[in-house]
């Protein structure tokens, strides 16, 4: 929703009613709205606190405040040690795990683009365009930064979202991080966004920025403030849990805004959105995006979880599980740093009134002491300790093997390091494939959430662009081009991925696999030989592009034979024209199911223009087969 939407809104609720009558039912209508909202939002909070305590825990565990837990009274407290000398070091595993997690989720960022609904001229050319939106606006997002934060986010608390709104002043599509504590379903047993019946989001703002947006002058209150790797969020919002390692600071002057959106009913066949802070109501209309299928509306949100709950809206955080063995390490971590001390430092016995033990206790045996003690008593002693139980060594080598069986991270990905009893390569590779196989659902949820972002963003676009927008292009290997559109050309809205598995194939795998279809000819013509434009894609493939000047000639020809394809009614041949280039260009285009159903005007245009790039072939350049 607009900054405008909701000025016109605000100045619509205020305006002088011509009447007492309606001004008196504006008021009252208002009231009732800002009242519900509260008692909802009151409501949902109790209903989510279990939840939202986990969450507590498993930040505090992952920043190293691990000697905490949840009080009877609800609230997350700090456990407070039995003896002054008693060792509470915390050797904090669960943070190495969440890294090396967040690591290779990193690596899970595909490629969407639009896939035609049909083999139609137009089908084709929208999905093109539609890719070509997705590229542009993926860098003007800044998606892979905000998918990184909204990983950080699932892979602690078990559940992130994407916010997705539209800037009219910018006339640009916004994708923002919600963390979980932002988002309140109306119940927490709903399998997904789309089975709630209403969603509520209570975000922080400042005062200055409610007055800027909704044009109303609300106070503002203290609040404190937590972050995960850089991503903000309000913790407790009207609890005072006590969680001293995750509160970065408290904030002033800050608003509570409360957003309540409602999917379509029969009432309110296009949804409904009320906007409240403190005793206002911001705004109160239909939902203002279509994102559903075929233009329906529905809730700007797209949620991703670490790990799936059967029966919960909330994802699980493999943090959860791996609380209990920490707390176990770090207890026979600590009772044995304990024992080594007193191992070390020594237990001195004496025997009652035969040395000065103030001064004994203040100096104890330092080097080169002389300890005095009375004439005729026994000297003082230190106590046998003894040595150390192997049960200790035992079983702090099964609590680190439990942290891998449970975590699923293999020391070979946490430590860089292969096992010692493992060196044949097929061993290796079949433990990373078991690493990947854990990570699969987290991967499934990132994806997924990238696919609907991706459609969620060409249907705004299709929504709100009425006029021309100039877009930007870039394929990676320095070829970028400026296009114009209108929001109905984007025909296409159904995207899918061009890799399918991003963690199994990295680049080193993809070089090494194009490696061996060189070395088997499979890419080379009946004489051996690359084509100028296999040569190309070739050097594509291995992310070198336009690594060589001739092969910049090369791509150059190559787009620009594509271009023709699209508007071949502008096409022109030249004599500087690579035609061998173009030829082969435009006939994969003809042969390819691009136009397999296209008009047949269209098809002998292009064979039409093929036959004239012919004319400028050597004889044996025509019939020389190609890669």
């Amino acid at each position: 929703m607009s900054r405008t939407e909701t000025k016109d809104f605000h100045k619509r609720l205020n305006a002088e009613p011509q009447t007492d009558r309606e001004q008196n039912f504006s008021r009252q209508f208002a009231d009732e709205i800002v009242q519900d909202v509260k008692r909802d939002f009151a409501e949902r909070q109790q209903m989510r606190r279990p939840y939202e305590l986990a969450w507590q825990l498993n930040m505090n565990f992952v920043m190293g405040n691990q000697y905490c837990g949840i009080s009877p009274r609800g609230e997350v407290v700090q456990e407070d040690k039995c003896y002054f000398w008693q060792e509470k070091q915390v050797f904090n595993h669960i943070a190495t795990i969440v890294d090396t997690r967040i690591s290779r989720l990193s690596r899970v960022r595909p490629q969407p683009i639009a896939r035609p609904f049909s083999n139609s001229e137009s089908d084709v050319n929208s999905a093109k365009l539609s890719t070509k939106i997705l590229a542009s606006a993926r860098e003007k997002l800044r998606l892979d930064e905000t998918v990184s934060r909204a990983v950080g986010w699932s892979e602690v608390c078990g559940t992130s979202f994407y916010k997705l709104s539209w800037d009219s002043e910018a006339d640009e599509a916004r994708v923002t991080v919600c963390s979980p504590f932002e988002i309140y379903p109306d119940s927490n047993v709903t399998a997904n966004i789309e089975e709630c019946t209403s969603l509520i989001h209570a975000k922080v703002y400042g005062s200055a920025e409610v007055k800027d947006i909704w044009g109303e002058d609300i106070a503002g209150e203290t609040v404190k403030v937590f972050a995960i790797d850089g991503a903000q969020s309000v913790g407790g919002l009207g609890y005072n849990s006590v969680v001293p390692s995750i509160v970065k600071e408290a904030k002033n002057d800050q608003v509570l805004v409360i957003e309540r959106y409602t999917k379509p009913t029969s009432k309110y066949p296009r949804g409904k959105l009320e906007i409240v802070a403190g005793d206002k109501l911001l705004y109160f209309g239909e939902l203002p995006y279509r994102l559903g299928d075929d233009g329906a509306f529905t809730y700007p949100f797209v949620r991703q979880i670490s790990l799936d709950q059967p029966g919960c809206f909330w994802g699980t955080s493999m943090v959860e599980r791996v609380i209990p063995i920490q707390r176990a390490y770090n207890a026979v971590k600590n009772r044995k740093h304990e024992f080594l001390n007193r191992f070390a430092m020594g237990v001195l016995t004496v025997e009652d009134g035969s040395v000065d033990t103030d001064s004994l206790e203040e100096e104890g045996l330092s080097p080169g002491k002389i300890l005095v003690y009375r004439q005729g008593a026994n000297k003082p002693a230190l106590m046998d300790s003894g040595s150390l139980p192997n049960e200790f060594t035992y079983e702090e080598e099964q609590l680190l093997k439990e942290f891998i069986t449970v975590s699923g991270v293999s020391e070979f990905a946490r430590n860089s390091t292969t096992p010692t009893t493992v060196t044949s390569g097929v061993a290796l590779q079949l433990i990373a494939e078991q690493d990947d196989i854990r990570l699969a659902a987290s991967v499934d949820s990132v994806k997924q959430a990238i696919k609907r972002i991706a459609e969620f963003v060409l249907r705004m676009y299709r929504q709100f662009v009425n006029g021309d927008k100039l877009m930007r292009f870039s394929d990676g290997q320095n070829n970028a081009e400026t296009f114009y559109f209108r929001g109905s050309d984007i025909g296409s809205d159904d995207v899918v991925f061009e890799a399918e598995n991003e963690l199994s194939d990295s680049p080193a795998t993809r070089r090494t696999m194009l490696f061996d279809l060189l070395n088997a000819g499979v890419l080379s013509d009946s004489n051996g030989n690359l084509s100028p434009t296999a040569k190309a894609k070739v050097l594509s493939m291995m992310g070198f592009g336009n690594w060589e000047a001739a092969q910049d000639v090369t791509q150059l020809h190559i787009a620009r034979a594509e271009r023709e394809n699209v508007d071949i009614d502008h096409a022109e041949v030249l004599s500087v024209d690579d035609h061998a280039v173009h030829v082969e260009t435009h006939v994969k285009h003809v042969i390819g199911c691009d136009i397999d159903n296209a008009d047949k005007t269209y098809r002998d245009k292009v064979i039409k223009h093929i036959e004239e790039h012919k004319k400028f072939l050597k004889p044996s350049e025509k019939d020389e087969p190609r890669a």
